[in-house]
């Protein structure tokens, strides 16, 4: 045996959100196998006790040849598996790779395991499997499940075969809100801030309720969410979802304001469209640049979806509450785009204007 450390298994390692949390895991004293189609970008040098090894979860052989390795180096007990490996595509067309990936991905890896003493398996969701919520109210994991498009719909379908397919696994569905880190990443908000720094035209209009907003949560917040998630694995129940995300999202105008003001020095006028009207200039627009338009058709009817959530799960399973905010990690996002647009775009895999 490589370690006397508890064993961990991390799926998409190579991810903003799996880097974090294997280092995160180290340091807490676990020994960490880093599954992914790829290596670390950056192998921490300093962290021992994260080991990469390749894994493609769409080949079964790949997935049996990883887990064995495993066995190899820390025997047969673990004691979490973090599954974040998913196939998501913010274009909202549909996919094979759901399937293939995320579906079926995830039972390959759960049968892989099955000879295995697992004491937890951390199933990586989304808030976006909830229907959305009235504003003024909040969401909470007993809440209405409902898909809007593939991505949450792979993610629904996900945590059934887990809770059905395998009901002897110890499962845990940690339904997560978009993450952002100092300088973005978020697609919706890194998109949002774009816009109004190019003065495009179209940032002036919104086809939904300006006062509607969608959680997010820190990358910080969301990996020690996930580590309290692994350390409390003897007292958290099998198949329990918990959301984890901030509790109040800024609203649409918030944002515009917020983000016009720190550019511009000024507040974003925001103009009501017709929900019609903007679904035939989101398709002429993608269109126009190729299919490569962020926004879609099929966002303009999700416009309206309000995402606030009822955190009392998280905080008492986990004593966990986000320690960042949106609101006060804004202004360092967008100081990093003046500071130096050219690195900005890199990071948030934009092409410069």
């Amino acid at each position: 045996m490589s370690s006397q450390r508890p064993a961990v298994i991390v799926t998409g390692s190579s991810g903003l959100l799996g880097r974090s949390v294997c280092v995160r895991l180290a340091q807490s004293g676990y020994q960490v196998y880093g599954f992914d189609r790829v290596g670390l970008p950056e192998p921490p040098k300093d962290q021992l006790h994260v080991r990469d090894i390749e894994c493609d979860v769409t080949d079964s052989n790949s997935v049996q040849r990883a887990v064995q390795k495993v066995r190899q180096l820390s025997g047969d007990k673990l004691a979490s598996v973090v599954h974040l490996a998913a196939y998501y595509d913010f274009s909202g067309a549909d996919s094979d790779l759901y399937r293939q990936v995320t579906i079926n991905g995830t039972d390959r890896l759960l049968n892989a395991l099955e000879d295995f003493h697992l004491d937890q398996f951390v199933f990586s969701s989304t808030m976006l499997v909830h229907a959305p919520c009235e504003i003024g109210q909040s969401i909470s994991e007993a809440d209405p499940l409902q898909a809007k498009w593939p991505y949450p719909q792979s993610k629904i379908e996900t945590e059934r075969l887990i809770s059905e397919g395998h009901p002897g696994v110890h499962s845990v569905f940690l339904r997560i809100a978009g993450v952002y880190t100092d300088f973005g990443r978020q697609p919706t908000i890194v998109q949002q801030i774009k816009r109004i720094y190019e003065k495009d035209f179209q940032s002036h209009f919104f086809p939904g309720d300006t006062d509607a907003g969608q959680s997010a949560v820190h990358l910080d917040d969301a990996v020690e969410a996930i580590i309290r998630t692994v350390d409390r694995r003897d007292s958290i129940e099998p198949k329990t979802a918990i959301l984890i995300g901030e509790a109040n999202p800024l609203s649409y105008q918030t944002l515009q304001n917020m983000i016009g003001q720190r550019l511009y020095d000024q507040q974003w006028s925001t103009m009501y469209v017709p929900k019609p009207l903007a679904k035939v200039g989101a398709a002429v627009t993608d269109v126009v640049e190729g299919g490569d338009a962020f926004i879609k058709p099929f966002m303009v009817e999700m416009a309206d979806d309000h995402y606030a959530l009822d955190l009392s799960r998280a905080k008492q399973l986990l004593g966990w509450e986000p320690k960042h905010q949106l609101s006060t990690t804004l202004p360092k996002i967008i100081d990093a785009l003046k500071h130096d647009p050219k690195a900005w775009y890199r990071k948030n895999g934009l092409e410069e204007q």
